[in-house]
């Protein structure tokens, strides 16, 4: 089992099937230099898996950097990765240290690697073949002594199919594949997680709350589209909302506290007690597209092709059930 209590970005504890797979798998690949390419669904704590394989790893002592390569403009990636030189290009007043060297003699994670440009993919695999690189603005070569771990959300199979990521990358990053399962996967990690995540809310100083059996109960059957990252923003809301008190069904948002999944809502046999056919259709609709939106990592004409529905109409219904999703 995981020991959370190594440092604050131990991957967090828990008795499911899945997560002492993934803790094997991290264990196996952190004694050596491979890269590792980490994959799962959008919150699901690649980062936190990628931390942990450094920690475990004799890397340990040295710099564990890491880089959203998603978040950061394709035309400064390249400057960030590598570091540039004093007036290298506009604006450059003095030089900089990429992330390369600062990660010298440790490791560099190199998040949402699937958003990486074709031609910074292209300098990306020299670096791995070669590990060495040049700063933007210098002809000096300077040598990589760096481990490479990377994460992605997206399908990169599917996208070498289309031209969109390199095979030839794509092999080098893929050595030892992790897939990191969604919380929906590991719900009997409920109480340990939500343990978890109270004891960082009180170390930042947040107030301690406490759940009961149907509180986590209810939690446990909810798809969990945002997955980790979902769950953790809920257990710091609430613990905000009700400080030092125990949190029950009443306490949770109305989507959870229902305790209905996409399977349970769909049930046909009606209860003895009768139903409300119009909240309980509404409830299976906006299951229905949660998980079509977790599916397509939110795209809502990605979503709308898997529904059968207009893009127009998709959208209207986001605004009925208060639902966030990209253009």
């Amino acid at each position: 089992m995981i020991d959370a209590s190594v440092n604050a970005h131990a991957f967090p504890v828990g008795p499911s099937a899945a997560i002492h797979d993934l803790d094997r798998l991290m264990r196996q690949v952190a004694g050596y230099d491979s890269t590792v390419l980490i994959r799962g669904e959008s919150g699901c704590g690649k980062e936190l898996v990628a931390r942990r394989i450094h920690e475990l790893s004799p890397r340990a002592r040295g710099p564990f950097v890491p880089v959203n390569c998603g978040a950061i403009p394709r035309d400064l990636l390249e400057s960030e990765l590598f570091g540039h030189e004093k007036g290298a290009f506009t604006g450059a007043l003095t030089a900089r240290v990429g992330r390369f060297e600062l990660a010298d003699g440790g490791t560099l994670f190199l998040d949402e690697i699937g958003d990486m440009s074709i031609d910074m993919q292209v300098k990306l695999l020299r670096v791995l073949q070669e590990r060495s690189f040049e700063r933007v603005g210098s002809a000096e070569t300077r040598r990589s002594n760096v481990r490479i771990l990377a994460a992605t959300h997206r399908d990169l199979e599917a996208r070498t199919g289309v031209g969109e990521f390199r095979e030839d990358l794509f092999f080098r990053l893929n050595v030892f594949p992790i897939i990191v399962p969604p919380l929906r996967d590991r719900v009997d990690d409920m109480p340990e997680l939500v343990a978890d995540l109270v004891t960082r809310g009180e170390a930042e100083g947040r107030p301690s709350i406490k759940f009961t059996a149907t509180a986590l109960d209810c939690m446990r059957t909810y798809t969990w589209p945002g997955n980790i990252r979902e769950l953790q923003n809920l257990v710091e809301r609430l613990s905000i909302l009700y400080p030092g008190k125990v949190i029950d069904r009443e306490h949770l948002p109305p989507a959870i506290g229902e305790r209905r999944n996409t399977a349970a809502v769909a049930a046909t046999v009606l209860p003895s007690t009768g139903l409300d056919l119009r909240e309980h259709l509404g409830n299976i609709e906006r299951q229905l597209i949660s998980s079509a939106l977790a599916q397509t990592d939110g795209t809502v004409a990605h979503a709308a092709r898997l529904l059968n529905l207009r893009r127009t109409t998709l959208v209207e219904k986001l605004r009925k059930y208060d639902l966030h999703a990209h253009a």
